[in-house]
């Protein structure tokens, strides 16, 4: 019996490690397309071109198993479901993708990720909006919760409006200098176009993880949603990049940085990171889901400054900071908030069982929950 309910508590504690793995895992994807994708984008590849091909890999290779592994479960498709499918390819694919790509070709690769910090705090207040997140000002969880919000949002502005001075972190950023103040007036000009992109883009990935959630709860095949997302923005972004990309030569692809970079960016963070986030956005909610994003502008730091000799300015870095201390007050409060239900709701049960129940299934009855709280 000791076994038992020792493999219980190991399975269990497993269970809630997965959606932190699945999480923490997908950043350490973002942050090598985040690289990989700056490299081809510098060498000529049109991102709306990117973001068609990466779907289109995406769902050659997730098809296959979507179909068998969701064959016995997948649910009948709907009008209503389509739509949905239809609006969240536009979101993710089309627009939040091909925005980030334009303003991640005005501003660095670390850039980029820490603009993503900002992720949780305007998916918060969306799911506030539409009443996925309930805010009570009296209790502290939730109080951390706006607190938290607000703290992000400053440290985006801080982030956004002051450079500040390189700080050379790795001896690699010696060697760059192509970020000379030859041409101050125009990067700066660029700076901020790039930053409009990049949260123009952010709106719409919380968009989509919103819209996930609630498409979800009518179709859980989790797989096929994936793989029809990638499909939907395969043929959507195709006839976005055929307005926009006319030349024949943007369209050629060989063995090269813009295969890698498309086939990378369409396996792990279309197919995979869709799926992922799917599963646990069900289980956990959108603000969980984008609750990871800071770890995503370290690595990617990290990775900047050794293999593209990226330069770090003093602003990005206070501006990280602060986004990371409003994020996880955010996460505190969640957390604090998902735990109280389950206390105060197993602290009930027994009291309701003796009401209802005479005392001998009042006795098996709290036996199994002692039980149950052993495993």
């Amino acid at each position: 019996m000791s076994e038992q309910n020792l493999w219980g508590t190991i399975s269990m504690s497993l269970n809630k490690i997965k959606p932190y793995a699945a999480m923490i895992s997908l950043q350490f994807g973002y942050a090598g397309m985040f690289i990989i994708t700056l490299v081809s984008l510098k060498r000529g590849f049109s991102h709306w071109v990117l973001a068609v091909y990466r779907h289109a890999i995406a769902t050659l290779v997730f098809a296959p198993f979507a179909y068998f592994i969701d064959k016995k479960t997948r649910p009948k498709m709907t009008k209503s479901v389509f739509l949905k499918i239809m609006v969240l390819a536009f979101l993710e694919p089309v627009l939040d993708q091909n925005l980030y790509y334009v303003g991640v070709q005005y501003a660095s690769a670390t850039f980029a990720a820490a603009a993503t910090n900002v992720l949780p705090a305007v998916t918060f207040i969306m799911a506030v909006i539409f009443r996925m997140e309930k805010v009570n000002l009296k209790k502290i969880p939730s109080l951390a919760k706006v607190i938290g919000t607000l703290i992000t949002v400053c440290g985006a502005m801080v982030m956004t409006l002051y450079a500040g001075p390189i700080i050379d972190i790795f001896w690699y950023s010696h060697g760059s200098s192509h970020h000379k103040a030859s041409g101050s007036a125009s990067t700066n000009q660029h700076w901020v176009t790039g930053t409009i992109m990049l949260l123009s883009c952010i709106v719409g990935w919380s968009g989509f993880f919103i819209l996930q959630n609630n498409t979800l709860k009518d179709y859980p095949a989790g797989l096929s949603l994936a793989t029809l997302i990638c499909l939907m923005g395969t043929l959507e972004g195709g006839v976005v990049a055929v307005v926009m990309e006319r030349q024949k030569k943007a369209w050629m692809v060989g063995f090269d940085s813009r295969l890698l970079a498309a086939a990378y960016s369409g396996i792990v963070c279309s197919g995979i990171a869709y799926y992922l986030q799917g599963m646990v956005n069900k289980v956990r909610g959108p603000v969980f889901v984008t609750a990871f994003s800071p770890l995503t502008m370290i690595i990617t730091a990290v990775l900047g400054a050794m293999v593209l000799s990226e330069q770090i300015h003093l602003g990005s870095l206070i501006g990280a900071v602060i986004i990371i201390v409003g994020l996880y007050s955010v996460v505190w409060g969640k957390s604090k908030e998902n735990s109280e239900p389950e206390s105060k709701a197993s602290s009930e049960l027994p009291v309701v069982a003796h009401k209802q129940t005479p005392n001998k299934f009042h006795d098996n009855n709290s036996s199994h929950t002692v039980d149950h709280e052993m495993a």
